[in-house]
């Protein structure tokens, strides 16, 4: 069995989210969101693309409804013991059969907690969700009550994150040794990914980021590579991923030669990167290390390259995205604890000369301040 922590981790981290369902009155939660799954019981899994749901109830009950697929995926990766199975056939509506479920355990009339916010529940899955559940329970939004418990890193889930970014520091250090005039996108990728995956490490929950010249300004993967000029720009957004824990990295390399502008742009990244971390500290808010970022870059010419974040956190994350909840963006209220993980980039994108600066490192808050997971140089590396 593929289990990646004790039946003791388990179990604790059941007992925290019972407490806080016994807390808000809930007789059970829906559970849509994968990280939470995954978290809560090890089931590994990309099968939350179709419907899919774990009930788990105040009194400790789990029942997974899932396609036939994921059944043995269930059986070898989690705890779980009672595993459904709902048929694809033409018109079937896999949420009568979780109601079915849910009357099973004498949950009608009571009070439901429902995952909405996530990639596991379309918007027409939520609407048979909604439309089979009416006048049966009372449903809840709570999207958020397991993803608080999981910001809080346990110890082992700290060696996955320390280990996630020893691999991250390997895949840059295969970056700069093959990014020069010439070199192919294609092949700095295809080092840096082999990199993580020689060393044990996983696929990330999004693709890494890459693009020079004008498109080194963008800060999303496309499809198409291309050789780097005698001059030109590198962008590489990316992360280490150890039992599905990320520890993210951003970097520009200009090559052959760094312009003005990405020498300012540089010492800018760096001011900005170490006045947010005075703040990355137990007890500040997410939004007060963004006005870090923000008083940094907002006092010189570059003001317009800046984002309107400049990080999130980081944990055990499935595709589409490594990003996780929540943001650091201007006056998020959301308090920073101990064993809290985020990833900050300091991303400035200058239009106006078409130049890009990208600063990010990875960090967990500890008892005094904040620690950088990457041991790697913050010096400007020329290519």
């Amino acid at each position: 069995m593929a289990l990646h922590f004790t039946a003791q981790e388990f179990e604790s981290r059941e007992n925290k989210v019972i407490k806080s369902m016994k807390e808000k009155s809930l007789d059970a939660l829906l559970l849509f969101r994968q990280e939470s799954m995954y978290w809560l019981t090890g089931y590994d899994t990309f099968g939350y693309v179709f419907f899919q749901c774990l009930v788990l109830t105040s009194a400790g009950d789990k029942i997974l409804l899932t396609r036939a697929p994921d059944l043995r995926q269930a059986q070898n990766t989690s705890n779980i013991m009672d595993v459904r199975i709902w048929v694809d056939r033409d018109n079937n509506n896999p949420a009568d059969g979780l109601k079915s479920i849910l009357a099973e355990l004498s949950l009608e009339n009571k009070n439901l907690g429902v995952e909405y916010e996530t990639y596991g529940l379309t918007g027409k899955n939520a609407m048979r969700l909604n439309h089979s559940l009416k006048n049966f329970a009372k449903l809840y939004d709570e999207s958020f009550l397991i993803t608080k418990h999981r910001l809080v890193k346990s110890d082992q889930e700290i060696k996955y994150v320390k280990k996630a970014a020893e691999l991250a520091d390997k895949a840059l250090e295969k970056a700069w040794e093959s990014s020069r005039p010439g070199a192919d996108e294609s092949d700095i990728l295809s080092v840096m990914q082999g990199a993580i995956f020689s060393g044990g490490g996983d696929y990330p929950g999004n693709e890494f980021i890459i693009g020079s010249g004008p498109d080194a300004l963008l800060c999303r993967y496309f499809s198409g590579r291309r050789k780097l000029d005698p001059i030109d720009q590198l962008t590489l957004e990316f992360a280490g991923v150890y039992r599905h824990y990320h520890s993210a990295l951003m970097r520009t390399i200009p090559i052959g030669k760094p312009r003005k502008e990405h020498l300012e742009l540089h010492e800018i990244c760096l001011e900005a990167l170490h006045a947010c971390e005075s703040k990355l500290k137990a007890g500040y808010t997410a939004g007060d290390v963004f006005e870090q970022h923000r008083l940094v870059v907002d006092k010189t010419k570059y003001k317009s390259a800046r984002l309107n974040a400049c990080g999130y956190s980081l944990g055990a994350t499935f595709a589409p995205t490594w990003m996780d909840w929540p943001m650091l963006y201007e006056k998020n209220p959301v308090v920073i604890e101990k064993n809290y993980v985020f990833f900050m980039h300091m991303i400035l994108m200058h239009s106006e000369t078409q130049t890009a600066m990208n600063l990010g490192e990875s960090y967990i808050v500890s008892d005094t301040g904040c620690v950088r997971l990457g041991k790697l140089k913050l010096d400007l590396v020329v290519g």
